[in-house]
């Protein structure tokens, strides 16, 4: 019981400061798999994000079969967080490989921006955005149902 009381008082700050629906998110740069600098703007729509690696297979299953700029036609782009993944692993193994994907994978090293999202674990939360404000938040943990609201976003 009481590691339990310690482990949620350690997340408390996380939960306390997780985007909620009128929030304007804070703007952020970060390099994509390509070392292509993102800026989060008042163009982006929707911000897809995970912070583990199942969280990115989820993203990686829902949009396989679209076309090269499926995500980017929609205002969308997707920030993985991978400060957990080993270094020597992040650069020999997974960001080359990430390079064959046919979407922009938007990379958060040190964990400086999924966080303030608390996205769960093997989850992809979905902020739409108008302007940089939250308008809605949606969490997925199923592939098909990511698949499904993403077609259902507005392209151009």
């Amino acid at each position: 019981m009481k590691a339990a009381c310690v482990l949620l008082l350690g997340l408390l700050p996380f939960m306390a400061n997780a985007a909620e629906v009128g929030d304007t998110l804070k703007p952020f740069t970060l390099n994509d798999q390509h070392d292509q600098a993102f800026s989060l703007d008042a163009g982006t729509r929707v911000l897809l994000a995970a912070g583990d690696m199942d969280g990115a297979k989820l993203v990686k299953a829902a949009v396989a079969e679209q076309p090269k700029g499926y995500l980017e036609a929609r205002h969308a782009v997707f920030v993985a967080d991978i400060q957990r993944m080993p270094a020597l692993i992040s650069k020999l193994f997974a960001v080359p490989a990430m390079r064959d994907y046919n979407y922009r994978v938007v990379l958060d090293r040190d964990g400086q921006v999924v966080p303030q999202y608390a996205v769960g674990e093997a989850q992809v939360l979905v902020l739409q955005l108008e302007n940089g404000t939250l308008v809605s938040k949606q969490t997925f943990t199923d592939a098909d149902a990511l698949r499904k609201a993403l077609d259902a976003l507005p392209e151009g």
